[in-house]
Parts: structure tokens; sequence; C-alpha cells
């Protein structure tokens, strides 16, 4: 059976799912409800301080859902802890005590100065706990103290800040980055520059989830008003493996240690971020949607698929994918692909003919010889693959590379690699040394 034990930072856990900072690690009931489950690991909801912040008193979340009513995406409003800093510490302390396997990292968001940043880290280090986490991602509500993400949009803030806090702690010290940002590789050069030991990310994605269309007040609404938020779930599961595939494969940040957030619901989103370079994973939604046992199916899961794949522990995995990731311009032009229409299980549906028709290559008919069927026109066909995505039955549309002579264009397919830099249509083109 695979090794899910997990050993971040020398935190050590019985495996890498732990609960984000959130809601559902916000007091001590919780975090015992979670750990009896079955997490590894929690980071506490961010402290800040006293006297403690004032949430809204009524709605604080909007939701995305499928035509299932399947919960696609959340927008919070919520602010860190409203409880008093002196009872999250006490309950800090106690949790950490009963449970001294499981990791519990602590969520910190104070003004930006050296001062109240090393006096909150003194009173966390009292407690026990395992970390602390930097939220400088926060997007809504205190930026104008300079905190959350009016921090983690400035580099040269982050590594301030992550540099003040490893002065001021022997903990280990996470920073976790926003995604409002235009490129994510600079914040985390700062934290790594600054000293982290890693990044968390991604934090919410700044958001207006929708409109109320009877008042037009942006939804959640609070007394005929609205605000923006952050959007989480998984709806922001590609934004988040892309940002986490970024750092593991920048020369700058190469080998830094992440911790992934952002729309895991399933074993299969885990093994995914673990294998673009994550090598801990945090979970929200999932648990605000469907309860702490949600859990059980990720630990589970992901120990079936590793004793498949012949993976004894966890470090296998992590990075496995980062090698594979390419920029688009060294992508083997030469590798050519056809659409292949099952027909046992077609169901003559007809979204494959409207999509392509409409949309795309007019690559594939809809009747032959007066009869409804759908069949791949290869003179058409640039294996764009939206026929894949759009048909209902899974498997009946696959793709199959071709040889020899590509139909649609008529030109043989060199079985040698070629990209876009050596292309002849390329002005930019990679010269030959003699010619």
């Amino acid at each position: 059976m695979a090794d899910l034990r997990s050993d971040f930072l020398g935190i050590k856990s019985p495996n890498p799912f732990w609960l984000a900072s959130a809601p559902p690690t916000d007091k001590e009931y919780n975090v015992v409800r979670a750990f009896k489950e079955g997490w590894g690991g929690v980071v506490w909801k961010t402290l800040g301080e006293d006297p403690p912040v004032v949430n809204v008193n009524g709605p604080r979340y909007g939701a995305v859902h499928g035509p299932d009513r399947r919960l696609l995406g959340l927008n919070n409003i919520e602010l860190i802890t409203d409880r008093p800093l002196e009872v999250n510490l006490r309950e800090i302390k106690t949790v950490k005590r009963d449970w001294p396997d499981r990791a519990l990292v602590v969520s910190l968001m104070v003004p930006c100065e050296e001062k109240n940043w090393a006096d909150i880290l003194k009173r966390v280090e009292e407690t026990g706990a395992d970390g602390v986490e930097l939220n400088f991602g926060c997007p809504h509500g205190m930026s104008e103290r300079g905190m959350g993400s009016a921090v983690g949009q400035v580099p040269e803030y982050i590594e301030m800040v992550a540099r003040w806090c490893k002065a001021h702690t022997r903990m280990p010290v996470i920073v976790k980055l926003t995604p409002n940002i235009t490129d994510i590789r600079y914040p985390a050069r700062a934290a790594r520059a600054g000293g982290a030991d890693a990044v968390s990310l991604i934090n919410t994605i700044n958001s207006i989830i929708g409109v109320n269309l009877d008042n037009f007040a942006p939804i959640p609404e609070i007394d005929g008003k609205g605000s923006h938020g952050g959007y989480c779930g998984p709806a922001v599961k590609p934004i988040a493996l892309n940002m986490v595939a970024e750092i593991a494969r920048d020369s700058e940040t190469s080998g830094m240690p992440i911790s992934a957030i952002g729309g895991i619901t399933t074993w299969r989103d885990c093994a995914e971020f673990l294998a673009l370079g994550a090598s801990n994973l945090q979970v929200c939604t999932a648990a605000m949607t469907y309860g702490f046992k949600v859990v059980k199916e990720m630990i589970s899961g992901l120990s079936d698929w590793m004793d498949e794949k012949g993976f004894t522990a966890i470090d296998e995995i992590v990075g496995r994918s980062v090698p594979n990731i390419e920029a688009w311009q060294y992508l083997n032009l030469n590798y050519v692909t056809k659409a292949r229409i099952d027909q046992d299980l077609c169901i003559k549906c007809g979204r494959c003919h409207i999509a392509c028709e409409d949309t795309s290559h007019q690559a594939i008919t809809h009747t032959v010889n007066g009869v409804r069927r759908f069949e791949v026109i290869d003179e058409e066909c640039v294996g764009c693959n939206l026929c894949v995505n759009v048909c209902p039955v899974e498997n009946c549309i696959t793709m199959e590379q071709v040889h020899g002579v590509d139909p649609r264009t008529g030109k043989p397919i060199p079985d040698e690699y070629g990209n876009w830099t050596e292309h002849p249509n390329n002005p930019m083109r990679v010269q030959e040394a003699a010619e």
C-alpha cells in the first residue's frame, strides 16, 4: 500500500491533505472534527491583531452552479477571523497538544510594520504551532491597512515582510500568494529572496459572482449593496495548476516547496497538483460543499492510484509533469492527428457536427448517403479535438496520429521533430549555421 505520509518543511503529517485557512479552520471544534475524519493538517484561519475585525452579519457567499446544481465556484466576502486573538491562540495550543501527529500551521495578516509581525509571531510560537503562513492574498478588505493582496501584489513588500518574519521566528514561513497579479513568478521569487521556506497558492481571485437583476445589487448583497470578493472552487483549478507549474519550472524558484490550493476536490486533482510540482495540498471549497469526510475519498483514491502505477511514496510523484511543460513554440508541428468517431458508441446527438460546422472547420458530416451519420472528413480536420470535448459520450471520439501524407494539406508528414522556431513560415526562424 502506498505511503501517504508527508514531510513538508519538516512538518510531518499522516497525509499531505490539509484544510486551507478559511471558515472550516476557525475554531477548535471544527479542527478536531476534521482531524477525526482523517485530515493530515490544517492552516488555522487567518489571525490578526486585537481588537478583532468585524465581518458582515448577512450573506457572505455567492455561487456559480452547473446545470445539475453542482457547485462550480464560490465567492466570499468574509474577512479574517473575528474571534479574539487570545481565544484563537489558546485553542491552537490545545489542539496541537492533543493532536501532535497532525500539522498545524497558523495563517497571519497584520499591518505592514515589522513590530506588528514580530509581536504576533512570538505569540504564535508559544502555542507550539508547526509553522506560519503569511496571508498576502486576501483580495477584499483591509488593503487600506497595508494587508492582504496590497502586500502580495508588490514583490518588494513580500521580500521585506518575509525577511522580517524569518528574523523573528524559528518556525517555517510559508508565503501565500495572490493570483491577482500579471506574472506569479515575481512574487514567488521575492518570497524566496526574503528567505521564505515555501509558497502556497493560489489565494482567491478578485471577482463579482453575479448581479441580482431585480434590484441590480451585486451578489451576495447586504442591505441592497454588494462588493467584490474572492473566487474559489473547482472553476479556479486550471488557473491554480498553471501558476503552480510556473513556479515549479522557473529557474529562480525551481525546487522551492509548494503548497497547492485551488479547486482541489478529488484524488485526481491532488495527483495533478503533485505532478506539477506541489508537495502539499490545501483544500477548502470541497470541505465546505461536501463536509470533512471528503478527505477519505482523497486518501483512498490517491493511494489506490499510486498502487496501480507502482508509486510507493508521495515524493515519487512530485514534479513528474514539469519536464513535459513546454513553451508553445517548441511543440512538435510534425505531430498530426485526426478525430475518429466510434459508430458503436455514437448516440447521434449531433453535437460534434454542430460545434465543428458552426465554430470550427466543417470537418464532420451529419448525413451519409441520406442517413443520419457523423463521420470525420480527414481533408478538412485540423485535429483540434473540439469534437472530443463537446461529445457527451466518453471515448466515443478519440484522436489518432496519422503518418505519411496529411489529407488536409496534401503534404508529407516528416518523421522527425520540428517546431515553430525553425519553420519556414516564421520570419524569426533559426537560420542554418552555414548557407
